[in-house]
């Protein structure tokens, strides 16, 4: 399993998915404060082509929770890129035939899976709190992160929201037999509980209420709002997991 796992890294980096994601997750943290930072300046520029159009621009003052906001606007994207990129983990080596030799060798098919699903989370983890730290970073030194409440449990709701995607796309790549059906199916689950998350009397029920964080930061709703969140969104994983256990025992190689 040890050396599945360093496998699975050498293959990352070679394959350059690590780098891409790296450049990513790191211009997204820059962004976010940059934009907020940027904003003053460009509706000054703006003002007198505005003004011509009858239309008058006030002061505007930025802090720490319009690069937050912009946190949270990125980080959907940040998901999509991910998912996007990692759905040929399972897929490509189907199609390549490159489990045969380790499997008919005696390695298990559960050290495989596991070993890709640490794999897939570590990066997540690494990804998701490298934006975030950059992002924190740079407000700190602009702003201040003291307007905005509870910072970091915000924080791991938005991470646990990626980490229940990722297992969605692990058990789909246990079963599916190309990167488009993974991507049709997590994709398709990813946007059937948003669609019921506009229901208000189910919506705290869904693992999509974790990415609400901007209201935990405003103060509008408390850590206690998420707990049913954090449930389902933890059981579903432990859920999929199972599940894919069970389908890539039974995978044609």
């Amino acid at each position: 399993m040890k050396a599945f796992l360093r496998k699975e890294w050498m293959e990352l980096y070679r394959s350059g998915r690590f780098l891409i994601l790296l450049l990513i997750f790191t211009l997204f943290g820059i962004m976010n404060p940059a934009v907020a930072k940027l904003t003053p300046w460009l509706m000054e520029t703006l003002t007198d082509s505005l003004a011509e159009s009858g239309l008058t621009v006030t002061e505007v003052t930025v802090d720490a929770m319009n690069s937050w906001g912009q946190f949270y606007k990125n980080i959907p994207a940040g998901i999509v890129v991910f998912i996007l990129l990692c759905s040929s983990s399972f897929t490509g080596e189907y199609q390549k035939g490159t489990l045969i030799p380790p499997v008919t060798k005696g390695l298990s098919r559960r050290k495989i899976l596991l070993a890709k699903a640490l794999t897939m989370f570590v990066l997540w983890t690494v990804m998701y709190w490298l934006c975030f730290g950059i992002t924190c970073g740079y407000n700190g030194y602009f702003w201040d992160n003291g307007i905005a409440g509870h910072l970091f449990f915000a924080g791991m709701l938005t991470w646990l929201f990626g980490v229940w995607v990722t297992a969605l796309m692990i058990c789909f790549s246990s079963a599916a037999g190309s990167s488009t059906q993974v991507l049709l199916g997590t994709g398709g689950v990813v946007m059937g509980v948003y669609i019921l998350g506009m229901f208000p009397k189910i919506s705290g029920f869904l693992p999509v209420k974790l990415m609400d964080g901007m209201s935990l930061l405003q103060g509008i709703k408390a850590p206690g709002d998420y707990a049913v969140g954090m449930a389902a969104a933890g059981g579903t994983i432990l859920l999929c997991m199972v599940l894919a256990a069970v389908c890539f025992d039974r995978k044609q190689l």
